[in-house]
């Protein structure tokens, strides 16, 4: 089919506006050297292990149409997260249309290349640098044939497919900053990635702090959190702090979610309402935020 002009001009507002071909997260990756304690958390919240890897100490954890792994191997690139007791957020993937392509507009763009890591027989996930010590990995197998049938054994009898609680679903990630760091967060995201600023009215959730960013693909979220002005000037390392879940019904899931275990923030300042909820520390300092959402796609 040919193309008229219009059509042509609104290709390339489409490029610009998603410059990788996001298509949501395909996963988000904890490191832990106490990785039985975190799948503890993990399944008290209503994920199911689904498969290890093959060659690493790896376990995939799945929740609808969630993947969290944990990942309790020694890093083998410089500069990366090394497993420690303490858990921490140290990747999350997105999907896109075409990953080696999607990696090298990255780095013309000005992200940071990581050596390449993947051992004989095992696939080769491209990835950048994000906040701290955290990657950034694009994935363009999600569907049908996926990153997870390629270096992962499924656990027998499990079900591959558990389904979510009260639609959970991937909303974002939280990102504490420096000091007057969000501009320069915000510009990276933009830049690299796409993301667009969202109004304060527009706002998410019940944490009033920070700049909030959406991918480019419109179903996921970054938020950018500098410190209080009483910590400004404590040592502090800019890190992915939580991960933040949607919902379609808050309460909903605070309810089925405490009938697991699971305890939530109730203070003055922060609290469940029909717009999020804020768990307790769990696991070594685990927290994951519910925010009121539906599903995007």
């Amino acid at each position: 089919m040919s193309n008229t002009p219009h059509d042509l001009d609104r290709e390339a507002a489409t490029e610009t506006a998603n410059p990788l071909g996001f298509d949501g997260i395909e996963y988000v990756e904890f490191a832990t050297s106490k990785p039985q304690a975190l799948g503890g958390v993990l399944e008290t919240m209503g994920f199911r292990p689904i498969a290890r890897h093959r060659s690493r100490e790896v376990m995939l954890y799945r929740q609808g149409a969630m993947n969290v792994v944990v990942n309790a191997q020694p890093a083998d690139v410089p500069r990366t997260v090394q497993p420690v007791e303490r858990p921490v957020i140290s990747a999350f993937a997105v999907r896109v249309r075409d990953a080696q392509a999607a990696f090298r507009r990255a780095l013309d763009l000005g992200a940071w290349e990581i050596p390449v890591r993947a051992q004989a027989m095992e696939l080769n996930v491209p990835a950048i640098h994000g906040v701290g010590e955290s990657l950034v990995y694009f994935v363009d197998r999600y569907d049908e044939f996926s990153i997870w049938d390629i270096d992962f054994r499924r656990i027998p009898t499990v079900d591959p497919h558990p389904p979510a609680i009260a639609g959970l679903h991937f909303f974002g990630l939280v990102q504490y900053v420096g000091p007057d760091r969000s501009a320069d967060w915000t510009e990276f995201y933009q830049r690299i990635f796409g993301f667009a600023p969202v109004p304060d009215s527009g706002r998410y959730g019940i944490m009033p702090k920070g700049h909030l960013l959406r991918s480019p693909c419109r179903n996921f979220f970054v938020q950018l959190i500098e410190p209080e002005d009483s910590a400004r000037y404590a040592p502090a390392e800019e890190h992915l702090q939580r991960l933040g879940l949607g919902t379609p019904d808050v309460p909903g899931a605070v309810a089925a979610l405490e009938k697991r275990g699971i305890e939530f923030m109730s203070t003055d300042r922060v609290h469940t309402t029909e717009r999020g909820a804020l768990t307790r520390p769990m696991g070594g300092g685990v927290m994951f935020e519910l925010v009121k959402s539906e599903p995007q796609g």
